[in-house]
């Protein structure tokens, strides 16, 4: 083949924008599957740490203690099974305080009541400028008996929701 066959490139040809959705795999940056994984130097100590962060989030999804390379100076660089482990750890660590923020915000138990048990829920609406709570009652077939807004900050316990229901299920 002679240099004649070749196609010809322009300076403009070799200016191609990159992909920003291009997974980045350097030895302390990765990105891919909506994560960015970035190794960082701990400065509480001599070693080295990476931090996982979620696209679109501020701050890291977890922050963890990351393994010194050969030369006891520099850390080991990342690989894909690494990237993948980290992936599947902050987001599990994501889906354990998603669930912590659920159960603080829903909350129920049973009150036993002389048409049989009733359900009573509570959950917490948190508006950033006038939070406020429901509660709810229902049957033992899931009808829905009663529901009220409430103080966010309404002490619910089984005492309380057995007075509510006894009360007629008036707003507290």
């Amino acid at each position: 083949m002679s240099t004649d066959d070749l196609p010809e490139f322009s300076e403009q040809d070799e200016q191609v924008e990159p992909d920003s959705d291009a997974p980045i795999q350097e030895p302390r940056l990765w990105t891919g599957n909506g994560w960015t994984a970035r190794v960082i130097k701990n400065e509480e100590d001599e070693g080295w740490a990476v931090a996982m962060i979620k696209d679109g989030e501020p701050e890291p999804a977890l922050v963890g203690p990351w393994t010194m390379g050969r030369d006891k100076k520099n850390p080991k660089p990342l690989d894909v099974n690494a990237f993948n482990t980290l992936v599947k750890t902050a987001s599990e660590v994501l889906r354990r305080h998603e669930q912590q923020l659920y159960a603080q915000l829903h909350k129920s138990l049973y009150v036993a009541t002389d048409e049989g048990q009733v359900k009573v829920m509570f959950d917490i609406v948190p508006d950033e400028e006038h939070p406020y709570a429901e509660l709810s009652a229902y049957d033992a077939d899931g009808e829905q008996i009663a529901k009220v807004r409430a103080p966010a900050a309404f002490k619910f316990n089984a005492t309380a929701a057995a007075n509510w229901i006894e009360g007629g299920y008036r707003k507290p």
